[in-house]
């Protein structure tokens, strides 16, 4: 387990866009980051971690982990909401100004405000405490699968998933995982880009909650609709953001969501 610890201003240095496009040579397993102010379960999951080959990163608050992040980009980071100096949340918001990378929050068991906030703030997962370290395990297991590329010949609804998709004025590129609409580049999460991805492979077919969610996670992983729906409205909010006239992604209240080429 590496404890990192950085006293750099909480604002931090410019983050690169995910944790899976660092520089070759950081070791061939994944790195993941580990933030919570209890070091009883630091210790506990960086060992449950390490047991399965990854490494590990450690830091005890938000402000820390914010510039240890853009120090040692890792692959997927799993943090607590509750924490001194800067809390999951703010560390959550201030990460998604500059980074898509994985991220897996830890939440009071039965803080839904919490959940549904941090979803619609960018978080890919959640595991509500108190938790296994199995639980854990697996979720970031899920998780890498999910950002991994798509091998060649693996199909989605009659097309190769690692093939650029063009649909109007959104571009999406699988292989690089960027997206653009009207040319201009949408930071998109692991978890948004698959729903996104999904909805857009079949313009005016509508797709359940259910499909999507068999889209964007693994089959181990149990979401309800709102998770889904705090999804939506994120990607919504993103594509605003350079477009105030953004309408593709419809709703169909009590069946689910259509993508509506432009």
């Amino acid at each position: 387990m590496q404890e990192v610890r950085n006293e750099k201003s909480e604002e931090g240095p410019e983050l690169p866009a995910a944790g899976h496009e660092r520089q070759k040579g950081q070791g061939p397993m994944p790195t993941i980051a580990l933030v919570d102010d209890d070091r009883n379960i630091l210790t506990s999951v960086s060992i449950a971690l390490e047991a399965e080959g990854y490494h590990v990163q450690t830091y005890t608050d938000g402000a820390a982990a914010l510039a240890g992040l853009a120090a040692n980009p890792p692959d997927v980071a799993v943090f607590d909401i509750k924490m001194p100096r800067m809390d999951g949340m703010e560390l959550l918001r201030r990460l998604r100004q500059k980074s898509d990378l994985p991220v897996i929050f830890l939440t009071s068991k039965d803080d839904e405000i919490d959940e549904l906030f941090g979803l619609k703030m960018g978080a890919d997962d959640y595991i509500r405490k108190p938790f296994s370290q199995r639980l854990l395990v697996e979720r970031v297991k899920a998780v890498l699968r999910r950002a991994a590329p798509k091998s060649d010949g693996a199909p989605a609804e009659g097309a190769a998933v690692n093939q650029v998709m063009e649909r109007g004025k959104l571009v999406l590129d699988p292989e690089r995982h960027t997206c653009t609409w009207e040319e201009k580049p949408v930071v998109l999460t692991v978890t948004e880009f698959l729903i996104l991805q999904a909805l857009a492979q079949r313009p005016g077919y509508v797709k359940s909650r259910d499909s999507l969610m068999d889209a964007a996670y693994d089959d181990q992983v149990y979401v309800d609709d709102r998770t889904i729906d705090s999804h939506i409205k994120r990607l919504r909010k993103k594509f605003k953001e350079v477009d105030d006239s953004f309408d593709a992604i419809e709703t169909l209240y009590g069946v689910g969501y259509r993508y509506r080429e432009a």
